[in-house]
């Protein structure tokens, strides 16, 4: 019989994986560009000595204004196997991570639900799953029982915009039923004492100039189908023009104070509590990290 080829993100390229790259940009094989502790998440995802984030290359979007772009459309990390990945997990842990930080895990949802199944049990802190938000439904449901936090973007409302920064005009309404699945999973925003993120979903949103607006419409939507004062989200201002940007003379600036304000006060106005928002000097390449593994 012939093979389908890899359907595993939205992109349903159905390449063969095992011979082929995939519109990710990797193959089969497990690639990683960089793990480490991580100080710059959310507080409640990088206190103490940090997030443990593992990131892998690749990527399923084409974002124009990408600050990872080295890895996830320029090809860089080094293929690894299933052993040495929970060999790492472990490691991580044992430093003193306050989690595991998948980040952009969405090609690999079914290597990484297989390496989970075999050291889920021996993780005594959670495990994150921190995606662009542009993920099938269907694969999450393998991960089921398997993350106890997710962290997703949502990077737009407007068709219009997700393909012309993103090329993927599908964005929001792939985005919306992968939220859902997590949502049913993971459920609410949970901490500790200490206020550390022990379970549930975080929402990110990173505001774009001259797309405040359409940030608004994204707030608007999650106010209307999650409770307000229970779905924590974070505001990011981090944008700064970089990779392509340069090419659309809208997003070839930093983001003004209005801009991010008027979102900001958009989701106090929804009765947003539970979150997070950037200050302005964190729209600065010195928070890349290096992507080095």
């Amino acid at each position: 019989m012939r093979e389908i080829g890899c359907v595993a993100c939205p992109r349903q390229c159905r390449a063969l994986r095992s011979a082929e790259k995939g519109f990710c940009g990797v193959g089969e094989d497990i690639k990683i560009a960089r793990i480490g502790l991580h100080l710059w998440e959310e507080p409640c995802i990088s206190f103490g000595n940090g997030s443990g984030t593992i990131f892998f290359s690749g990527c399923n979007l084409r974002c124009v204004f990408c600050q990872n772009q080295m890895i996830s459309q320029g090809g860089k990390g080094r293929e690894i196997s299933r052993e040495t990945l929970i060999e790492e997990m472990l490691n991580l842990q044992e430093r003193g991570a306050g989690n595991i930080n998948l980040v952009t895990p969405s090609h690999y949802t079914e290597a990484i639900a297989s390496v989970l199944q075999d050291v889920k049990h021996k993780l005594s802190i959670p495990v994150i799953y921190n995606s662009s938000g542009y993920d099938k439904a269907e694969s999450l449901q393998k991960l089921d029982g398997l993350i106890d936090i997710y962290l997703p973007d949502v990077k737009y409302f407007s068709p219009e915009l997700s393909q012309k920064y993103s090329g993927a005009r599908d964005y929001f309404s792939v985005a919306e039923k992968a939220i859902k699945e997590m949502f049913r999973q993971c459920g609410y925003y949970q901490e500790d004492e200490m206020g550390h993120m022990r379970k549930g979903v975080l929402l990110r949103h990173m505001v774009l100039p001259s797309c405040y607006r359409d940030s608004v419409k994204v707030l608007d939507w999650v106010a209307e189908n999650y409770a307000a004062d229970r779905m924590a989200i974070s505001l990011m201002s981090q944008y700064f023009p970089t990779y392509r940007a340069t090419e659309y003379p809208e997003l070839n600036r930093r983001l003004t104070t209005f801009e991010y304000k008027k979102v900001v006060e958009h989701a106090r106005n929804l009765g947003f509590v539970n979150g997070f928002v950037q200050k302005r000097e964190s729209a600065s390449s010195s928070y890349v990290p290096d992507f080095d593994y």
